[in-house]
C-alpha cells in the first residue's frame, strides 16, 4: 500500500526535443505546434495551419532546428539539464528550511519528456494528494502558461479523486524576482564592464494575442522597467525587445534582430543582452541570442556584443522558488 497525502512540487518547463536529430525535433515541433494555445485558430483557419504544419514546416524545419540544437547540446539538451539541477537544488533547500515537513521536488515539460499529464500520473499512483505545479515562466501568457492549466484540466477530468492541485501563474513583478535579476546582471556588469545599452529580450508572441487580451508584453515591460529601476539605469541605458518571431504575421515589437542591426549607426557599439523571460538558458538564448544575433549586431558595425545568462540553477534563483513555495504552499508544509 503506497502512503497518502504526500506533497508535492513540480517545477515545469516548456519542453525539449529527446536528441539533437531532425526526428525527434520533428516529434518535438509536431506536439508543440500542434498546440491550440501556440497557434491559434479555429475552422479553416485551423485547417489550412494544420496542413502548413504537416505538410511543410514538418519537413522542412527539423534539419535546421536539428542543427541548431546540436551545436548547444552536450550529453542532453542544456534545457532539460537545468532542470533537472534546478530541481535537485530546490529539493535540497526546502529539506534544509521543513525537514520532514518538505515536499518533494519533480521535473515536468509541458512538451516532450518528462511530460506534465504522465508526471501528475505518476504522482497520483504513488499517494501524493497536493501537489503546487511551478511554470518557470516569470510573465504569464496563453501560449505558455495557460497550457500547463488546460493539461491540468484534461488530467483531472478523468479521475474519480482529484487531486489538490495549485499553479503559479506569474512572479514577473515580485521583489525577490526583480532583486535575483538585478543581482545576476548588476554581478556581471561589475566583473565585466557596462556597455553602451542594455537590451531585455523576451521571446515575443503575435501581436493579435496581445490584442485579445494577453497581458504576456505588459508584464515584459513591467519586468524590465523595475529591473532598470533596481539597477539604477537611466532611459538611455537599456531598452525592451521582443525575439523568436515566426512565420509571416506581426508579432509584438521592437524586434530584436531588426533592433540590434540598426543600433551601430545610431552610436551604440556595445552591449549586453538579457533575456528575464526565460529561466534556463535553452536554444533560444544560447543559439539565438547568443550566436545568430550576435553576428547580426557585429555585421551591421557593433564591436562588443555580450549575452548575459539566464538565473538557471544560481542560489539566488532557488531562494526565489524557495519563497514562491512558501507563498504558495506554506498551509501544507508549514513555516520557514
Amino acid at each position: 500500500m503506497t502512503e497518502t497525502g504526500k506533497t508535492a512540487v513540480v517545477l515545469v518547463n516548456l519542453g525539449t526535443p529527446d536528441k539533437a536529430e531532425a526526428g525527434a525535433v520533428r516529434r518535438y515541433l509536431k506536439e508543440f505546434l500542434s498546440d491550440r494555445r501556440v497557434v491559434e485558430g479555429k475552422g479553416l483557419r485551423r485547417l489550412l495551419w494544420l496542413s502548413v504544419l504537416n505538410g511543410i514546416i514538418l519537413n522542412v524545419r527539423p534539419s535546421k532546428v536539428a542543427k541548431a540544437y546540436a551545436s548547444i547540446w552536450e550529453d542532453d539538451s542544456p534545457m532539460r539539464k537545468i532542470l533537472d539541477k534546478q530541481v535537485a537544488e530546490l529539493h535540497l533547500m526546502l529539506q534544509q528550511d521543513y525537514g520532514e515537513n518538505a515536499p518533494d521536488v519533480f521535473s515536468a515539460m509541458t512538451y516532450g519528456k518528462p511530460g506534465l499529464t504522465a508526471r501528475l500520473q505518476k504522482l497520483s499512483d504513488s499517494g501524493y494528494e497536493k501537489i503546487l505545479l511551478m511554470p518557470l515562466y516569470p510573465q504569464y501568457s496563453a501560449t505558455t502558461t495557460a497550457p500547463v492549466y488546460d493539461q491540468v484540466a484534461k488530467f483531472q477530468l478523468k479521475q474519480r479523486k482529484v487531486l489538490d492541485i495549485r499553479i503559479l501563474n506569474s512572479y514577473y513583478a515580485h521583489p525577490e524576482y526583480i532583486s535575483v535579476l538585478a543581482d545576476q546582471i548588476g554581478q556581471y556588469r561589475t566583473d565585466k564592464g557596462s556597455a553602451d545599452k542594455l537590451i531585455l529580450s523576451y521571446h515575443g508572441i503575435p501581436k493579435e494575442y496581445y490584442d485579445k487580451g494577453d497581458p504576456y508584453p505588459e508584464q515584459c515591460h513591467k519586468t524590465s522597467e523595475l529591473l532598470a529601476e533596481k539597477l539604477g539605469l537611466a532611459d538611455t541605458e537599456w531598452m525592451t525587445t521582443f525575439q523568436s518571431r515566426f512565420g509571416p504575421a506581426e508579432w509584438m515589437q521592437p524586434y530584436t534582430d531588426k533592433t540590434l542591426e540598426s543600433l551601430p549607426d545610431k552610436g551604440v557599439k556595445s552591449l549586453q543582452i538579457a533575456c528575464p523571460a526565460f529561466s534556463a538558458d535553452c536554444l533560444e538564448t544560447l543559439e539565438e541570442i547568443a550566436i545568430e544575433n550576435r553576428d547580426v549586431f557585429m555585421e551591421a558595425g557593433g564591436e562588443s556584443y555580450n549575452y548575459i545568462p539566464a538565473l538557471n540553477a544560481e542560489p539566488g534563483f532557488i531562494g526565489l522558488l524557495a519563497t514562491l513555495v512558501q507563498e504558495q504552499a506554506g498551509d501544507w508544509i508549514g513555516v520557514r
